[in-house]
């Protein structure tokens, strides 16, 4: 059996969907791994040290990916539409494995069934115990909350911590991150492990012990209202206009004293939640700096724009696109992982192919189209054939 490993081709993606170590393990499984030239570059993995693993360098994503039984990438393929046809050159029968953003990308969906390839979208990974190496969304947001402070730090006219010289004391920045998941919480330790003095806000009560844990206050808007606010799969719901007014209040008056912003909400399959209105940038010290985590999903901020910095009223506004891939070395690595972490169990123990159960919550969770049919109960009324 064949696994392929194409260059990712979407713009601001410099990750790669498997790490040498991964392909080695691939290999040691009886695999063939063929990893097209180029494909590691932006995450600084030459093609002999992914050849040196046991792949074979295929000069172009047609090559790679004509012949593969399983297609690896880290963002959903490229349509005609698009520029080349990935997809196209994928065989009938094919798996892909991928973050495929299928709530934004509906229309895409259908071209994997009528393309029959068995589509699986990693970022509806169960939330269950035994998937946790496999969950793609905690592996990659950990790192964007680490380097979203470290791009406010960049940004930010001032030191982080407190210091205390011969000249002067420098009093420490203060930070607030207001979405507090997987990105939120590393945000959080690393503002801290910075010297500033930290806040967190989210409007799930659970996180409060989390925020605290890590020697960060938390801001809490009405505690009866929060009771309900959390989804079963750990998300934060949609809150009551009336909750959202009280949070308005609540947040005016926390950003005044803030120096540094980050915001990480977002709500699976809806536009990220605005928490910082154009009246509270108004209201900031000049020299702040906000940094969107959610710009892609529209911002928690109206004001930031897609893959810019920007300045308003005084206030430096980071939107960089694809936060993980600012950090392409490691996010590839632990995205590699996952996905081995994923594809492992359906290993044949003589070795040589994988075996997916179709009856398996893991597959049955992420499987989108399966033999030319939507399959998946969230964009589908089909079941998956057993």
């Amino acid at each position: 059996m064949k696994i392929a490993i194409p260059k990712e081709r979407r713009e601001y993606e410099k990750r790669v969907a498997a790490s040498p170590e991964m392909v080695k393990k691939y290999v040691d499984l009886g695999l063939e791994v063929a990893v097209e030239a180029g494909a590691g570059e932006a995450s600084s993995i030459a093609d002999a040290t992914f050849q040196d693993r046991g792949a074979r360098i295929a000069p172009d994503a047609r090559s790679a990916l004509g012949d593969a039984d399983i297609v690896l990438k880290v963002q959903r393929p490229l349509t005609g539409a698009e520029g080349q046809d990935e997809l196209s050159f994928m065989k009938k029968g094919a798996a892909l494995v991928a973050m495929l953003s299928p709530y934004n990308n509906r229309d895409q969906i259908e071209a994997y069934a009528e393309a029959g390839v068995s589509a699986f979208a990693m970022e509806l990974m169960p939330r269950i115990s035994r998937a946790q190496s496999m969950d793609v969304l905690s592996s990659q947001a950990n790192l964007a909350g680490y380097k979203a402070v470290l791009d406010a730090a960049a940004e930010f006219g001032r030191a982080f911590p407190m210091m205390m010289t011969a000249a002067g004391t420098v009093a420490p920045a203060r930070v607030i991150v207001m979405g507090v998941g997987v990105a939120g919480l590393q945000a959080i330790a690393t503002a801290r492990r910075l010297g500033a003095v930290v806040s967190g806000y989210d409007v799930r009560p659970a996180v409060k012990e989390q925020v605290q844990s890590l020697g960060a206050a938390f801001v809490e808007v009405d505690a009866e209202a929060t009771k309900g606010a959390e989804t079963a799969a750990g998300y934060a719901k949609e809150m009551s206009d009336d909750y959202q007014r009280k949070q308005a209040e609540v947040l005016r008056e926390t950003l005044k004293k803030q120096d540094v912003a980050i915001t990480t909400a977002l709500i699976p399959g809806r536009p990220a939640p605005v928490l910082i209105a154009e009246d509270m940038v108004k209201a900031m010290k000049p020299g702040s700096v906000i940094v969107d985590l959610a710009v892609e999903a529209g911002g928690n901020c109206p004001l930031s724009e897609l893959g810019k910095v920007v300045v308003k009223h005084g206030v430096t506004i980071i939107g960089y696109a694809n936060y993980p891939s600012r950090i392409a070395v490691d996010a590839s690595a632990l995205y590699g992982r996952n996905l081995y972490n994923f594809l492992s169990p359906f290993a044949k123990k003589e070795g040589g192919a994988i075996e997916f159960k179709w009856d398996d919550e893991l597959v049955k969770g992420t499987l989108l189209t399966h033999e030319g049919k939507i399959v998946h109960p969230n964009f589908s009324k089909e079941t998956v054939p057993a």
